[in-house]
């Protein structure tokens, strides 16, 4: 038998997400009654090495990315997409730790208090 008490709740870990990706990526606000996730934006050398222009389209198609296919996000976590920016395939991963030192996954992936989130911006060559 599998416990789910502890299961995260999918639509929230989703929504917090979303509202961080749309921060880290279009500066976008939490809303009044939403928490303030914690985290950081980083990306690849080579997605760094396409320059300025090309981060800030990948930050505008990131951030504005609202279709999460069920074969690309089975968990519902919205924590990984790929966009087409230039012609080139992007992806985005968001993984959720303990805290800021990195050192351990989160257990509560939906508890704001008790995760820190990482999006990371790369190229599938990079993984």
């Amino acid at each position: 038998m599998t416990d789910t008490m502890d299961a995260p709740n999918a639509e929230t870990v989703a929504a917090q997400n979303d509202a961080f990706r749309r921060n880290a990526c279009l500066a976008i606000p939490y809303r009044a009654n939403d928490p303030v996730l914690k985290g950081q934006m980083v990306m690849t050398q080579a997605v760094h090495a396409e320059g300025a222009a090309f981060i800030q389209s990948c930050l505008g198609a990131i951030g504005r990315l609202d279709h999460f296919p069920a074969d690309n996000d089975p968990d519902g976590f919205h924590d990984f997409g790929s966009v087409e920016v230039f012609g080139t395939a992007v992806w985005f991963k968001i993984d959720v730790y303990d805290d800021d030192t990195l050192s351990f996954g989160s257990d509560m992936l939906d508890d704001p208090a008790r995760s820190y989130r990482v999006l990371t911006v790369l190229f599938p060559s990079d993984w």
